[in-house]
């Protein structure tokens, strides 16, 4: 069945943080007097929920609870949100899919005021139907706020995919009822994602020039 929508997440999928992230919860394990971590632990180890990253990074919630962690890495975050750059294939790629007619939305774990922000700063928010934040930075919601979407999207289940780069992004897909495709360019490692029996990829290019080759005939996104 052709697909007709796609659903992005936003980090480490459109938008190229990993090292943000990386760099920002290095501040706060330094406060906290915890080993910081490598590029490597981190592909590792992240996961959803966050709370259970947090405590694989060795915080203990009885004496410092989890919100107020959350809270200081999201400062840090956004006092250098701006420096993340999108990933240098995902203009080509939204544009790709547009001029196939297929339609585009937004769905992340990150508050609608910073996607709201960033989407602006970056002049991409004309790219997407809807874009979907959540009211809390916990990274709670999405999938809640994923099946709300699907319901007023109106389509057959096979004719939407969710494309993410974290396992959640697949459980988050199949709670909604989307196919999906995973991008190891963000959160989570190559291997990690491969495991889990999704289709990965190693770029956003090498997904649109797999996916729609059929679509896109020889010029390929790059």
């Amino acid at each position: 069945m052709k697909i007709k929508h796609i659903i992005w997440d936003w980090n480490g999928t459109l938008l190229n943080d990993l090292w943000l992230g990386i760099e920002a919860i290095n501040v706060v394990l330094k406060r906290y007097d915890l080993p910081i971590i490598t590029k490597k632990t981190y592909l590792d180890i992240f996961t959803f929920p966050v709370i259970e990253y947090y405590k694989k990074l060795g915080f203990d919630f009885n004496k410092n609870p989890f919100e107020i962690v959350g809270t200081e890495f999201i400062e840090e975050y956004t006092r250098r949100q701006f420096e993340a750059k999108l990933h240098p294939d995902a203009l080509n790629t939204m544009a790709c899919l547009q001029s196939m007619s297929i339609s585009q939305s937004l769905l992340s774990a990150a508050t609608q005021g910073m996607l709201d922000t960033l989407t602006n700063y970056h002049n991409i928010q004309d790219r997407f139907m809807k874009i979907i934040g959540q009211n809390n930075h916990y990274a709670y919601g999405k999938e809640e706020a994923g099946k709300q979407w699907m319901n007023e999207l109106h389509v057959g289940p096979h004719e939407v995919l969710f494309v993410g780069d974290t396992l959640h992004d697949l459980d988050v897909a199949k709670s909604i009822g989307a196919d999906c495709v995973l991008i190891s360019t963000g959160h989570t490692s190559y291997d990690r994602l491969q495991k889990s029996g999704a289709p990965t990829f190693h770029s956003l290019a090498d997904f649109v020039n797999d996916i729609f080759s059929d679509q896109i005939g020889f010029e390929e996104v790059n």
